[in-house]
């Protein structure tokens, strides 16, 4: 157990530091440009990094890019508190999402490899999501204590990512953490990662819609309600607590993966229709989308020992999903309204439920080599 700490400990605090800026965004800088460039640094740096780091996993361990990502975790958030400029936040932004894109890929295939893969997936991303919300309530918790210290929770978030550091080097001096399967050719690993992605096609589109669905309802509602944030936050909220229940029942009840992902994909359109008229779509949208992430986990643990390209493969398509999803919700919004908008989120989610069924994903097969 002790060598699953550091990545646990992991997921919560990269997630809390990650969301540690958001309330304090106009205090680095002046302008709705600057300020979504500063957020977005963050998922650019992640969103060039996991695949590779997937690959590099299968290549020479999950250890060391563990270790490197939570050491430019720590980083960053040192960056975020000594930066004078909005260019050095951006900097740093992105460092912090590099460190994001190499850690989280290699933590979920070192779990994934692993037989109890199913319950230690869902604290991961149980505890993920409850960085999320912490990262955003304790730091205007900490704002609103002392009005000027708008860097408090970046400073606090920083110090508690030094405990995951310090545990990943102490834990895994012998065995406990070393990588299991041998290594292969590196031609092989190419040719494993070209494989899994025509494999899997309509799984990793089910990650890019799904996942991406939560970013678009989560983009859309606050233009949509003309609510204020105070409001629009909590509710927003409801939905990751709700996706923090969800994973870890659903990593303990069994599921058959595929069948799961296609009825949790219809639910979820009526979970984004209901997001139209009612704050409990939020919950809706939330329980689903834990027990689809769980899902694809599960599935993806089943086809094959080395989890490295499979886990590049699905942080890509889910951190793409929350750029792509988003952004066409959003533009439908604006050239078509909000109707159009909820109507079309709701039909991609339509979409997998009829496509993920498709070719090798009804069951895991043996890939080469």
């Amino acid at each position: 157990m002790k060598e699953n700490l550091p990545l646990l400990a992991g997921a919560f605090s990269v997630m809390a530091l990650s969301n540690a800026i958001v309330p304090v965004l106009p205090s680095f800088s002046t302008g709705a440009a600057a300020q979504g460039a500063i957020y977005s640094a963050y998922f650019l740096g992640a969103f060039l990094l996991v695949l590779p780091a997937g690959y590099v996993s299968d290549r020479i361990g999950e250890v060391p890019l563990i270790r490197a990502g939570l050491v430019l975790t720590t980083l960053s958030g040192v960056l975020l508190a000594l930066a004078g400029s909005p260019l050095l936040v951006f900097l740093a932004r992105l460092v912090e999402g590099i460190g994001a894109g190499l850690f989280v890929p290699a933590s979920l295939a070192f779990l994934n490899a692993r037989p109890d893969h199913d319950r230690m997936s869902g604290y991961f991303m149980g505890l993920l999501n409850l960085g999320l919300i912490l990262g955003l309530l304790v730091t205007g918790w900490l704002v609103t204590g002392s009005p000027g210290s708008s860097r408090g929770g970046i400073i606090f978030f920083t110090w508690l990512s030094v405990v995951p550091l310090v545990l990943a080097f102490a834990t895994g001096r012998g065995q406990e953490m070393s990588h299991r399967v041998p290594a292969e050719p590196a031609q092989e690993t190419k040719k494993r990662l070209v494989w899994a992605f025509r494999t899997y096609f309509w799984l990793w589109v089910s990650a890019v819609v799904l996942v991406g669905i939560t970013g678009a309802v989560t983009a859309l509602y606050p233009e949509f309600t003309d609510l204020p944030a105070s409001s629009v936050s909590g509710k927003i909220a409801l939905m990751n607590a709700a996706t923090i229940a969800s994973v870890i029942v659903t990593s303990r009840a069994n599921l058959p993966p595929v069948r799961t992902i296609q009825l949790a994909a219809v639910a979820m359109a009526g979970g984004v229709a209901l997001t139209f008229s009612s704050m409990w779509g939020f919950l809706v949208i939330g329980w689903l989308a834990g027990m689809v992430m769980i899902s694809q986990l599960s599935f993806l643990a089943a086809a094959g020992a080395r989890q490295g390209v499979l886990m590049g493969l699905f942080n890509t398509a889910s951190y793409g999903g929350m750029a792509a999803v988003p952004f066409i919700a959003g533009f439908v919004a604006e050239t078509g309204g909000f109707p159009a908008a909820y109507t079309l989120t709701a039909l991609l989610a339509l979409l997998v439920a009829a496509t993920v069924g498709r070719c090798a994903c009804r069951l895991p097969t043996a890939g080469p080599g």
